[in-house]
């Protein structure tokens, strides 16, 4: 009968620390162990030239930050990866509106007016099992090789 009771004891005070290691790290909110925004740094703020999007929303051009229209494509060319990893650098000119000159085209670091030729110097992250991520890095004026700047 003893051991019973210190069986039922020691299930009791198992599930009392259970509980309270629950409570203290991932309902209360240390960062540490994904507690409240553990493992998220919150919502991005928009600035005056990025716009908040919901899912199924068009995507945007990110030269003239036009919204593109189903089936509309940046122009962009992709080269390999130089070290094997998931990361390639990439070069972005822009939407067919604002090749053609219906939109102003900016960089958007720098936010200087690109000219004809110009493109968006960007890195492209693949990632397994989402779709990739593009990080602009800026111009060729701004980001370019030195002899240009």
């Amino acid at each position: 009968m003893r051991e019973i009771v210190e069986v039922l004891v020691f299930v009791i005070i198992g599930i009392i620390l259970i509980w309270v290691g629950y409570a203290l790290f991932f309902r209360m909110g240390i960062p540490a162990f994904g507690g409240m925004r553990g493992f998220r740094l919150g919502k991005r703020r928009a600035n005056k030239n990025e716009r908040a999007g919901k899912a199924g929303d068009p995507q945007i051009c990110p030269v003239c930050a036009g919204k593109l229209d189903s089936g509309q494509l940046v122009s962009s060319l992709a080269f390999p990866s130089l070290n094997g990893g998931n990361d390639r650098f990439m070069h972005i000119r822009g939407c067919s509106d604002c090749l053609r000159g219906k939109r102003e085209r900016i960089c958007p670091v720098c936010n200087k007016v690109l000219k004809g030729e110009e493109i968006l110097i960007c890195r492209l992250f693949e990632r397994t099992l989402r779709k990739p991520h593009v990080h602009v890095l800026g111009c060729t004026t701004c980001k370019g090789p030195p002899s240009k700047r």
